[in-house]
């Protein structure tokens, strides 16, 4: 079943169709005009270019990753508007130049209910990067996280 009946399934449904490599349903997740930005700021702005992106990276850049749902927080925003905040580990991605280590995330979903049940409107990844507070772009470019916070 791919109806979310509560808010919290949205992501509930993200992972599982994400385990089984079903970017398809993945993608049936969203409205049809829905956003979607990973965690390098790549910005899909419809479900056709969602789907078209998880497809490919269920195929090539996460082929053999587990995706697990951790901590959800739920805030209603209306009877019929929700922003659902989870945290995500990551293991399995396609090694690149070196080991695919785990990884965790915080997921936001904005999501809304229709007579279809609740779809998601725009949903955003962002990286946990242990012991950061911020990135600080080198001189060369490279983007490298930094903690200003004093030890």
């Amino acid at each position: 079943m791919n109806t979310a009946e509560r808010p919290e399934d949205v992501p509930r449904l993200f992972v599982e169709h994400w385990n089984a490599r079903r970017a398809d349903l993945m993608a049936a997740l969203f409205e049809e005009d829905a956003d979607f930005v990973n965690v390098v700021g790549l910005w899909w702005e419809n479900r056709a270019d969602i789907f078209a992106a998880h497809d490919y990276g269920l195929k090539v850049i996460f082929k053999d990753s587990t995706l697990k749902m951790g901590r959800v927080k739920v805030r209603q925003l209306a009877e019929n508007a929700a922003v659902v905040h989870v945290r995500m580990r990551l293991s399995g991605q396609t090694a690149h130049g070196g080991q695919g280590g785990t990884r965790q995330t915080v997921f936001s979903f904005v999501v809304r209910k229709s007579e279809a049940g609740w779809l998601c409107v725009s949903a955003q990844n962002t990286d946990i990067v242990p012991g950061a507070e911020t990135y600080i772009r080198t001189e060369s470019g490279e983007l490298v996280p930094a903690d200003y916070r004093k030890k």
